[in-house]
């Protein structure tokens, strides 16, 4: 699964923005709906009427339709919503790992549907990082390698791919853990090495898929600090679909998809 994400240059990221956070104070709710959804000129990334539609023989399975939303530069967006939603799906579409039924996606208002494979991969690559619920890593490479080999393949030298992979994996706090076999390592210690890895190509998009669905909730807790974290840090523009509260909370904005559609929840801080 890893092997068959980066060979397609996938990985990447989307930028957050400090938002909410923890703060048990909180005035008033803001529910804007589908049609009412922020428009920004500073939009990193747009969808506009997207739509995604299986068919199973004769059967037609609608997973959303006309969805239209912005994410601005340095917002750190919620995507929340029962499972089975199509949170993950959405996510698949703004990464272009999958393509939409109907709708547009634009990157730095750019349509994906026109960026010919080579454009699509290196837009996966560079400007994406992406985080999974399951972290995906290589099993029988350490932690240094899982962060190196990203960038290898989107063509960076090994001695500064090297130096690169030290230093996120630092900053996660695995500086101690760089030769050790992610096979090896905890569920939250493999998760922070899949975070390190999402941005070991600078990306200008943070993407997770439930980053923390599958740890305990302490380190849940930890994981979520060091996205907010690394968010900051890092100036990125982040989009997170989680079922966790507290790292929802964190974000300034909510994008709830519910029976295929999706509304805003903005819930401004208390000074």
């Amino acid at each position: 699964m890893f092997f068959h994400v980066w060979t397609l240059r996938g990985g990447g990221g989307v930028r957050v923005n400090r938002g909410v956070h923890s703060l048990p104070v909180v005035r008033w709710l803001v529910v804007l709906s589908q049609d009412k959804l922020r428009v920004s000129t500073k939009a990193v990334l747009r969808a506009e009427g997207l739509a995604k539609i299986f068919h199973s023989g004769s059967e037609r399975v609608v997973v959303f339709e006309d969805l239209s939303f912005e994410v601005s530069s340095g917002e750190f967006v919620a995507l929340v919503g029962e499972s089975g939603s199509g949170k993950t799906t959405l996510l698949h579409l703004l990464a272009a790992l999958d393509t939409p039924t109907r709708g547009e996606v634009y990157f730095e208002g750019k349509r994906l549907s026109e960026f010919p494979e080579d454009e699509r991969a290196l837009y996966r690559n560079e400007k994406i990082g992406f985080v999974w619920q399951m972290h995906y890593l290589l099993p029988e490479f350490s932690a240094l390698e899982n962060v190196v080999i990203p960038q290898l393949i989107g063509g960076r030298q090994f001695p500064d791919a090297r130096t690169r992979a030290r230093e996120l994996l630092d900053e996660v706090g695995l500086g101690n853990a760089l030769g050790r076999r992610v096979g090896e390592l905890s569920g939250g210690e493999q998760q922070r090495v899949a975070l390190a890895r999402a941005l070991a190509n600078q990306p200008a998009l943070l993407l997770a898929d439930e980053p923390t669905g599958s740890l305990d909730h302490s380190t849940a807790q930890r994981v979520s600090d060091l996205l907010e974290g690394l968010h900051r840090s890092h100036h990125l523009t982040s989009v997170l679909a989680t079922h966790n509260l507290d790292l929802a909370h964190r974000a300034n904005r909510t994008l709830r998809l519910a029976n295929g559609k999706l509304t805003e929840t903005l819930v401004p801080m208390v000074p």
